[in-house]
């Protein structure tokens, strides 16, 4: 078991003692544009290492970010996670943000899950290159009263932070959903970069040709 308390902070020691009792939910936020195998090695560590019931892979359906990333339809984005996951019955879907539609904010939608489901602790799950961008986050100094934020380490990225963070180690995959467009576009293969009915989903309905 990897120790995974990179923090001398009190404060995360005693947040991981209060969740005796709860049920203790990961959740995986992104635009899964495809969901790859980085994302459920990702996934599995932080379950495994962290003792979590269950991990929920939460499809937005339309980033916050500056660039706003032109993404496939949800409906098919979703069908890919799920196709993804299938295999473990840890894994599951979260599609508030989904539903909802419009601009997704974590902090929204956390305080309607937490609303929904005050008995559970969620536990929300970023890479290490994400964790220097949480001052950005929309309303963070109130999200991070709501969740646990868990830090996949990266390489070359620092684990020092002024929230309050879970670091976990993973392998490292060097796989992203860009490349894995960018490959099919090209006409390459993604096969082991993605789940398999995700890559006869992909080739079935010619997504990411143009």
């Amino acid at each position: 078991m990897v120790n995974v308390l990179e923090r001398t902070d009190t404060k995360v020691v005693e947040q991981l003692a209060a969740t005796v009792g709860k049920k203790r939910i990961g959740i995986m936020g992104g635009t899964f544009n495809p969901p790859h195998l980085g994302h459920l090695v990702m996934a599995d560590q932080v379950l495994t290492q962290l003792g979590l019931d269950r991990i929920l892979f939460m499809p937005d359906a339309t980033p916050p970010h500056v660039d706003h990333k032109l993404t496939i339809a949800a409906e098919d984005r979703v069908r890919m996670v799920a196709d993804s996951i299938a295999t473990n019955r840890n894994f599951g879907i979260e599609l508030s943000e989904v539903q909802r539609g419009g601009v997704s904010y974590t902090y929204d939608t956390m305080l309607a899950l937490k609303q929904r489901h005050p008995e559970i602790d969620y536990y929300f799950i970023i890479g290490g290159d994400m964790v220097a961008y949480l001052p950005k986050w929309y309303r963070i100094d109130e999200l991070v009263k709501l969740v646990q934020f868990v830090g996949v380490k990266r390489t070359a990225y620092p684990v020092q932070t002024p929230y309050p963070v879970i670091w976990v180690d993973a392998p490292v995959l060097d796989i992203s959903s860009t490349m894995i467009r960018n490959r099919v576009r090209q006409g390459q293969s993604i096969r082991y970069l993605v789940a398999d009915p995700v890559a006869d989903f992909i080739r079935k309905r010619g997504l990411y040709r143009d």
